[in-house]
């Protein structure tokens, strides 16, 4: 079940490990630009806070602030489908 700010529905525990990997990968790759927090949100034009809910992997942060930070490190993402649908 989900737990953070501003989901309105409940997503998979798949859905929130995904969540959480892209939110490791983005402070990885910032980490590693050299970067602070603050200098990635002013590069993608967010509150600063909100990068820090990226990194987090709170499922309530918007799919596009969590796709463009990994874009702005490099970091690629692969959809693949887990299994027959529910």
């Amino acid at each position: 079940m989900a737990q953070g700010k501003r989901i309105s529905v409940d997503i998979g525990d798949d859905a929130i490990r995904a969540i959480k990997d892209m939110g490791a990968a983005a402070k990885q790759a910032r980490l590693a630009a050299g970067e602070g927090q603050a200098a990635a949100a002013v590069r993608l034009g967010v509150h600063v806070q909100t990068v820090g809910r990226i990194e987090a992997g709170e499922p309530g942060v918007a799919i596009g602030h969590v796709i463009g930070m990994l874009a702005l490190y490099g970091v690629t993402t692969e959809l693949r489908r887990a299994g027959p649908a529910a």
